[in-house]
């Protein structure tokens, strides 16, 4: 039983060690892409543009906005944000307007029944059913 314990906390270790291995190198990937011009977020939130690093005192400086500086720890530093590719906007046909039978036209509330009627604003809609309203007292 006492053998079976030993293995499993050594399995665990293990694992540990191994998280901690792979955190680092994931984080030094990181650093090395850094350099000035790189657009970046900080652990809390905050997002900038590299002006300088100080590899000397660990420090990293950010450009807010224009104008803007802060100054923050270089593992405060946890993410490269990518330029976004806006992707070109195809502008998509219209739909064929649908052809209204000559007998639906008491449900447009239009009279004569044309199938080329103009489509009404929401305005023209309003007072069209606040007029029917007012007929039916």
């Amino acid at each position: 039983m006492s053998i079976l314990l030993f293995v499993m906390l050594g399995v665990f270790i293990f694992m540990m060690f191994r998280r901690n291995k792979k955190t680092q190198q994931q984080q030094a990937e990181l650093q090395s892409k850094f350099g000035p011009g790189v657009d970046v977020m900080t652990s809390f939130g905050l997002f900038g543009r590299i002006v300088d690093l100080d590899d000397a005192e660990n420090k990293v400086t950010l450009e807010l906005s224009p104008g803007n500086l802060a100054t923050v720890h270089r593992q405060a530093v946890t993410k490269i944000i990518e330029p976004v590719v806006a992707e070109p906007v195809v502008a998509e046909p219209e739909p064929a307007a649908p052809a209204v039978p000559d007998d639906a036209s008491s449900l447009t509330g239009r009279e004569g029944g044309s199938s080329a009627a103009p489509a009404e604003t929401p305005d023209e809609t309003l007072k069209r059913l606040n007029d029917e309203g007012k007929k039916d007292i």
